[in-house]
Order: structure tokens, then sequence, then C-alpha cells
């Protein structure tokens, strides 16, 4: 079977076999494959964004027929939205910081928990720049969450350049990460 994937058609859950091809896709290709992953699981997605403002969201619902497979976006670009939003406990925030592995994990955790029926959701929250970074999160730090079907996974990344190109490797990593989670 060849596992090249196209931009133009809808990998069947089967050719994602092969990861390395999922780097060569652009974003609506990636967007593609994830809705033909959850459509084939009959699943729905939610995200929650912080520093990236609802772009992941913007690509998934670029995508006709999106409403199949996206359930909901929250953007989530303060410590309150959070809270309010998401349910991420108010002295996890305080504790750790809101660009923070416990962070994303509750953004992600709170997602799945307010979107029912999603069973599948992706949150961010980082420091885009060009300000606001720290010695310990430099600008371009990032915290990812995905939860599947009740499985939360984290990742810490940090993404080199100005803030269109920090918020772009973010939207990239976090469709590109939930789709090889979702091929396996």
């Amino acid at each position: 079977m060849d596992s090249s994937l196209s931009s133009s058609t809808q990998p069947a859950p089967a050719e994602l076999s092969n990861l390395t091809d999922l780097a060569d896709l652009d974003t609506p290709a990636l967007v593609a494959t994830l809705a033909g992953l959850l459509q084939h699981k009959g699943w729905m997605l939610a995200t929650a964004e912080s520093c990236t403002g609802g772009l992941i969201g913007a690509a998934c619902t670029e995508l006709a027929g999106s409403s199949a497979w996206y359930e909901r976006g929250f953007i989530t670009y303060s410590n309150e939205a959070k809270t309010a939003l998401l349910g991420v406990d108010a002295a996890v925030i305080a504790a750790n910081g809101a660009v923070s592995e416990p962070v994303a994990r509750a953004m992600a955790t709170g997602a799945v928990a307010r979107s029912v029926p999603a069973r599948v959701s992706l949150a961010v929250t980082g420091v885009a720049g060009p300000t606001g970074g720290t010695p310990d999160k430099p600008v371009g730090t990032v915290w990812f969450g995905w939860s599947v079907d009740g499985s939360v996974r984290t990742e810490r990344r940090r993404f080199d350049g100005d803030r269109a190109t920090v918020r772009a490797a973010t939207v990239r990593h976090a469709l590109q990460t939930l789709v090889g989670l979702l091929g396996r």
C-alpha cells in the first residue's frame, strides 16, 4: 500500500502507520486527516486554546463539513477564563503558572468534560511573544495536552521565531500529534 499522503485526499486510518509522513503534511492536510480519523471512530473533538487564540479551531472549521467531527472550541486566554470555562483550579494556575504541564492537562480534561459528546480534545498554553517570557519559560515555550478517550498526554515544546511563527508551529504540532495519537 502506498503510504504517501496527499493534501487533496483524505487518507484511510490504515495509511497512517508511517508517522514520518505526517511531517510532510500542511495544516489543511492534517485537518483533513484528523477529520477522517475522527469520523471513522465516530468521535468529536473539542479544543482549548490560550496562546493560539482560536487558530486551531479556525483551521478545523476551515474544512467544510467539520460539524460532523468538531464539537466546540474554548479560547481561554486569561487565567480567569481557564477557570470559568474549563474548570482549571485557580490554585493550580497560581502554583504552576498558566504555561505548565498541570494547566495543559487540566485544560485538555476540562475541554472534554464540558463538551459532551466530545471524546477527544487538544489544549495549548504558551508564551507566543515577543514579550512575556521568563528564564524558566522563555518566549516560544508551549505546553500541549491531548485527551483521547480518557487518556491524557502532555508535552512541552519550545519554538523559535516571532509570534506568528510560534503560533503557527503550535497549531501544526498540536494537530500532527493528535493525528498520530488517533492513528495508532
